[in-house]
């Protein structure tokens, strides 16, 4: 299976790989309003070759609202195909972000689980 390139955008770049029963996404950059598209653009197009997304958010700097939809919005698109969105490796601000939302109950488990990428 071919996996999805590398997206370049200016001030966040994506890298996607398969490792074990899922895809990581790496975020690295800005998340924020003039980059929420292309993650979502590309999130959506692994989801349907793998039950479970990986989005690494630890080269990830900063987040808006906008990068929060983004994510909202591809754990909507994941659950929709039974395909499990988890995020790891998210900073205090994110988490901060997460936490004003109500959101981080949401994703804070998923970062329960154990997951560990190398």
């Amino acid at each position: 299976m071919a996996e999805p390139a590398a997206v370049p955008a200016s001030g966040l770049r994506l890298h996607t790989y398969a490792w074990e029963d899922a895809h990581v996404v790496q975020c690295s950059g800005r998340l924020t309003a003039e980059h929420s598209e292309a993650l979502k653009t590309h999130v959506r197009s692994v989801i349907p070759t793998t039950k479970r997304v990986i989005l690494d958010l630890k080269e990830t700097d900063r987040m808006d609202s906008s990068g929060l939809g983004a994510i909202v919005a591809v754990y909507i698109s994941a659950r929709k195909r039974n395909c499990e969105l988890l995020l790891v490796n998210y900073n205090k601000s994110i988490k901060d972000l997460l936490g004003l939302t109500n959101l981080l109950s949401v994703f804070e488990a998923c970062g329960q689980t154990g997951t560990r990428i190398p």
